[in-house]
């Protein structure tokens, strides 16, 4: 889009939702010939590493579940409102 279109790399960050620093990053490269080697080498995780992606992962779920709960602890727990039955 940068290159073809000559759009600016921050309206294809606005358009894409892509960081700008990847936008440039990608543009440099493919001026170089060098985009279809972008992405290509992969970093292996180490075991401390998948582990803390996973603890990760459970704890967003487990403060979701918490957020739920306080939700519907806080909606059980009103007063019931003037007019309506006990």
């Amino acid at each position: 889009m940068v290159l073809e279109h000559n759009l600016s790399a921050y309206e294809v960050t606005q358009n894409l939702s892509i960081p700008k620093s990847t936008i440039t990053y990608w543009v440099r490269e493919a001026k170089k010939g060098r985009l279809s080697f972008v992405g290509n080498t992969k970093k292996t995780l180490s075991d401390t590493e998948i582990e803390l992606a996973r603890v990760k992962r459970e704890l967003a779920q487990v403060k979701m579940e918490r957020d739920f709960l306080r939700k519907a602890a806080a909606y059980f727990a009103k007063e019931p409102q003037s007019g309506t039955r006990s």
